[in-house]
């Protein structure tokens, strides 16, 4: 139940925008940051809404969150995802990045790697990996979402199949406690999997947030990944069974700055 006409008017701001900022509604509505945040943590209590860094998102459903949104969306946890993807990744490598923001942060964290080889059907990507002169970037034709830059189709899916590489590192938008893999768009998710059977080390990077949302359309399993890197241990149901699949679980521990891998 929303409590008050000025929550109600933060939920059509979100439902038409895809998300809010703390600082932007308290000059709205003029009232302190402090007020916003306790309207948006009651709507988030509710399940309105999912609470991010100065702001809020709207909880995703049978649709994906839009692409500012999710940017902005555990960006702590994804950078730490993103540094320990990297770390796995030896100089010399060639490898496929998919769309998505947890991709994203991988490229990031790739910057400083020598003599890499990457193929991408995200634009984001490639603009992020042009800066590191050492590094090859190849980019699958397609047609391009003008909402986050992925390439998706056919197109993309017969490009991306002509190559085969050390590592794909692939994102997703919910993940099941019995390991499927989900996603919303079937378009992307048949150019995952081409990436996944083109790699000899294929990669999940997804933070925790993931296992509260859902999505229609499933990618895989766990059991079809070398790897599930993460922000944070798995739940222990989740870790029995990648054990039992022989998938590895990445975490950074945080504390210590190591990476821990069980």
């Amino acid at each position: 139940m929303v409590h008050s006409l000025r929550q109600l008017d933060i939920l059509k701001l979100a439902r038409a925008a895809g998300w809010v900022e703390v600082e932007d509604l308290a000059q709205r509505f003029e009232v302190s940051a402090q007020t916003i945040r306790r309207d948006l943590g009651e709507l988030a209590d509710q399940g309105l809404l999912d609470r991010v860094h100065g702001g809020a998102v709207l909880v995703a459903g049978v649709s994906n969150l839009g692409y500012e949104a999710r940017r902005v969306m555990h960006e702590s946890a994804k950078d730490r995802i993103g540094r320990s993807c990297a770390s796995m990744i030896p100089d010399n490598s060639s490898l496929i990045l998919n769309i998505g923001t947890t991709t994203e942060a991988v490229a990031r964290a790739l910057l400083e790697h020598r003599n890499l080889t990457v193929v991408t059907n995200n634009m984001n990507v490639a603009n992020t990996l042009i800066d590191n002169e050492s590094c090859e970037v190849i980019v699958a034709g397609g047609i391009v979402r003008r909402s986050d830059g992925g390439l998706v189709g056919d197109l993309t899916s017969e490009f991306l199949a002509n190559f085969k590489v050390d590592f794909a590192v692939v994102g997703c938008s919910a993940l099941e406690m019995d390991g499927d893999v989900l996603d919303f768009d079937l378009a992307e998710v048949r150019v995952s999997r081409t990436i996944l059977r083109q790699a000899r080390t294929r990669l999940l990077v997804t933070d925790l947030s993931k296992l509260t949302r859902t999505a229609p359309v499933r990618m895989g399993s766990l059991a079809d990944m070398d790897a599930v890197v993460t922000e944070a241990p798995l739940p222990a149901e989740l870790q029995d069974r990648c054990a039992g699949w022989g998938t590895q679980c990445v975490t950074e521990a945080v504390h210590n700055g190591e990476t821990d891998a069980g």
